[in-house]
């Protein structure tokens, strides 16, 4: 299959889940929630409702509408004695809108029946299904919106929890992105088992990522058990929904500056050559290949290699 027929076929199951869920919200009704405004309508009368005055062009560009249409509307709620509006303080050439006392009980009527319908659809579901529910749309539309500068990212310790997520994690994207089996959650399992039982926290940690307070990478550093001398960087992982913000490179970064003020003198990582945007990562670090080798695992034929970096100098 080309990319351009995986992309059609991608978004014809966009499309069909979007003529589902629509039906669902009941979008397609005559009135939205069985009221007398359109969807377009509603959502206008939720911005004017959830502030005190606004002007029209910020609710255009907020929602994306036509200046000559929003116009349009706005006449019509001000017909209908909803909406209320006056010269701007600061630009006399805007009109700041606000709802009248009509238009605010059209607002709370709408917004409790929208409030409803949707607690009685949470309502049908388990709790274990809701929260699935919630984290997939939490993914949807964090996926859907462009990363920014507002992004809140969290680079932290690890604490209770962590190292659960981290094994599935692992487990499950690495099956996804590469097909490997069970053998490579079981490896990272007994990894992180082994540094979760008995580690030294003077020279050896776990770091966790996050965005906007969910929990989006990881990785750690132990003691090499051949040389006392070196640090072993294991585990980076940063989740697709993540990727291209830096996080792997400051998770990397944390490693070694970890390393380096805990007096190790250099610091080695094992990964496989086909990783390559990780490969990238620790070039860009400062990690040089110092050694390659081929091998059957995870159910695949692989490349193993180990990646050096000198620690000695700043």
């Amino acid at each position: 299959m080309s990319v351009s027929e995986s992309l059609t076929q991608q978004a014809e199951v966009v499309r069909s889940f979007n003529r589902f869920y629509t039906r669902q919200i009941g979008v397609l009704d005559e009135g939205l929630l069985a009221s007398p405004f359109t969807l377009t309508q509603a959502r206008v009368l939720f911005e004017l409702g959830t502030r005190k005055t606004v002007t029209a062009s910020e609710i255009g560009e907020l929602l994306g509408l036509d200046a000559g249409y929003l116009s349009r509307m706005v006449q019509g709620f001000m017909a209908q004695g909803l909406v209320a509006r006056k010269p701007s303080k600061e630009d006399g050439r805007q009109w700041m809108l606000s709802l009248t006392a009509e238009g605010r009980k059209a607002f709370r009527t709408l917004d409790r029946a929208s409030h409803t319908l949707t607690a009685s659809r949470l309502a049908g579901l388990s709790e274990p299904a809701r929260h699935r529910l919630l984290t997939c749309m939490r993914d949807v539309r964090q996926l859907l919106t462009p990363a920014d500068e507002n992004t809140r990212i969290v680079i932290r310790t690890h604490r209770i929890g962590d190292i659960g997520w981290a094994i599935e994690r692992h487990g499950q994207l690495y099956a996804d992105e590469f097909g490997w089996n069970g053998e490579f959650e079981a490896l990272v399992a007994t990894l992180f088992a082994q540094f979760a039982n008995k580690h030294d926290s003077a020279r050896e940690r776990m770091w966790v990522a996050e965005v906007d307070g969910e929990r989006v990478g990881c990785v750690f550093v132990v003691r090499n058990a051949e040389d006392r001398t070196a640090a072993q960087l294991r585990c980076l992982l940063v989740d697709p929904k993540a990727r291209g913000l830096g996080i792997g490179k400051r998770l990397v970064d944390e490693c070694v500056a970890f390393a380096q003020s805990a007096g190790y003198a250099r610091m080695l990582l094992w990964t496989n050559d086909i990783l390559v945007s990780a490969r990238r990562i620790y070039q860009a670090a400062g990690f040089t290949l110092v050694s390659e080798e081929a091998h059957h695992s995870f159910g695949h034929d692989l490349v193993g290699q180990v990646w050096a970096r000198d620690l000695t100098s700043a």
